[in-house]
């Protein structure tokens, strides 16, 4: 089924090392998951971590998130999107990736993250990261842009956050940030990783 966009991330991801693919998935499918979200049902405040501990520091990041487990039609649909490309990147780049996490992320008016990786170094556990966004009718108005930037601290992308819109790169390698949103703002981050769940 998906297939072509696979190797469309795929290749993408070899040659550049990141892509943004608007009208990714089903729109249905974006609108059932952002129904989901909606609910805000055992939210809580998202922490920054290192190898070592997992803090709240609202002067780095003030989302809240909601790990995904497929308690949702939409929400296994999406999951079978993800191990599905998954075993395509894994076949066709030899990654090992072992398995996906992935969360809702809510930022309510105001809310941020600064830059950061999505990887620390030394510690091979995140690969790739996909970006999911939700969003109905958003204008540049209303904020929350994802900007990519590469090792140099050059932007290289500033996103959108628009529902149906899917952005993947290589967790190690691409600084990135979310910019103040102007309305409340929904997405799934989410990884592929090479260590144990």
């Amino acid at each position: 089924m998906y297939q072509k966009l696979y190797s469309k991330i795929t290749d993408a991801l070899v040659n550049d090392g990141y892509i943004v693919i608007q009208e990714a998935l089903k729109s249905k499918l974006s609108g059932e998951l952002l129904d989901v979200a909606k609910h805000e049902k055992d939210f809580k405040r998202a922490g920054i971590s290192s190898s070592f501990d997992l803090h709240i520091d609202s002067d780095r990041r003030r989302d809240k998130i909601h790990w995904l487990d497929a308690e949702s039609f939409a929400e296994g649909e999406f999951l079978s999107f993800s191990n599905g490309l998954r075993e395509h990147l894994n076949r066709e780049l030899y990654l090992g990736l072992s398995y996906y996490e992935s969360h809702f992320a809510i930022y309510d008016k105001g809310d941020f993250y600064e830059t950061h990786l999505d990887a620390f170094k030394n510690s091979k556990n995140r690969v790739v990261t996909t970006v999911y966004y939700l969003n109905e009718a958003w204008n540049e108005s209303d904020g929350g842009e994802l900007i990519i930037y590469d090792e140099e601290n050059n932007s290289l992308a500033q996103v959108t956050p628009s529902a149906n819109t899917l952005v993947v790169f290589l967790s190690e390698k691409f600084p990135h940030e979310v910019k103040p949103a102007n309305k409340k703002r929904y997405s799934i981050a989410g990884w592929f990783r090479v260590d144990k769940s």
